[in-house]
């Protein structure tokens, strides 16, 4: 099996070479970073539609986590879009994302949520969130976003930082599906390609092992099969941890 994946992502990385070529003289990351932000926007739509259910569930008890003012103050990773705008109630929203080019979507989709208090949008890396003050927010909300990240312990490791004693991390994942199925087969010989393609998205990462190693307090972790029309993004997980 090992040898067979080996040959095919050989085999693919040689038909993908042209991008291989932008990629080492800079221009297909800064082509990704144009075209990123129209591809998410309707994937989006599709994803939200899909997993309403799910999302509305998994943020049902966002407000317990409301510091003492009663107003909660929400920090999204990786808000993209602003794709999950719609499902928190009413609360203070600040923004963080490595991409300036979805800054337009985000004011629009503000626009569209006027329930919330948007506060401000930063550029920055997950793995490193200086402009956001320690034990400043009561809750980060990330989806989708862990697959692509550089380095998952540092990006929990300042999740950790910004939360205030008590306050939750919640999350929504894709993941690596159950190992020698046919999904992990095919997520581990397109992940190469894959990787380039969406902006540095893996979808072999098995991401509910990074949450078992943060320092949470607390975690509720579930696995799930997303109802999405891509198999190889179906391995889901889904949940919360406190500090």
């Amino acid at each position: 099996m090992a040898l067979t994946i080996f040959v095919l992502q050989l085999a693919l990385r040689i038909l993908a070479f042209p991008m291989y070529l932008l990629d080492f003289l800079g221009v297909w990351s800064w082509m990704c970073k144009k075209w990123f932000p129209y591809f998410l926007v309707r994937f989006s739509v599709m994803y939200n539609r899909d997993m309403a259910s799910k999302k509305r569930e998994l943020f049902s008890n966002l407000q317990e986590f409301a510091g003492p003012s009663g107003k909660l103050s929400l920090l999204e990773l990786g808000c993209g879009t602003g794709t999950n705008f719609k499902f928190p109630p009413g609360c203070r929203v600040a923004c963080v994302d490595p991409n300036p080019n979805f800054e337009r979507f985000l004011i629009k989709s503000i626009a569209e949520n006027r329930h919330l208090q948007f506060e401000r949008f930063v550029v920055s890396t997950g793995e490193d969130m200086h402009q956001v003050a320690d034990s400043s927010v009561d809750v980060v909300v990330c989806t989708l976003v862990l697959c692509s990240v550089k380095n998952q312990d540092r990006v929990l490791q300042e999740v950790c930082r910004v939360l205030r004693p008590g306050g939750a991390f919640y999350f929504m994942e894709h993941v690596a599906a159950k190992p020698s199925s046919w999904i992990s087969f095919w997520q581990q010989v397109l992940d190469p390609v894959w990787h380039l393609l969406f902006d540095g998205c893996y979808l072999s990462r098995e991401s509910w092992k990074a949450l078992e190693r943060a320092s949470f307090s607390t975690l509720k972790l579930q696995h799930l099969e997303a109802p999405l029309p891509w198999e190889l993004v179906r391995p889901h997980i889904y949940g919360y941890a406190v500090k």
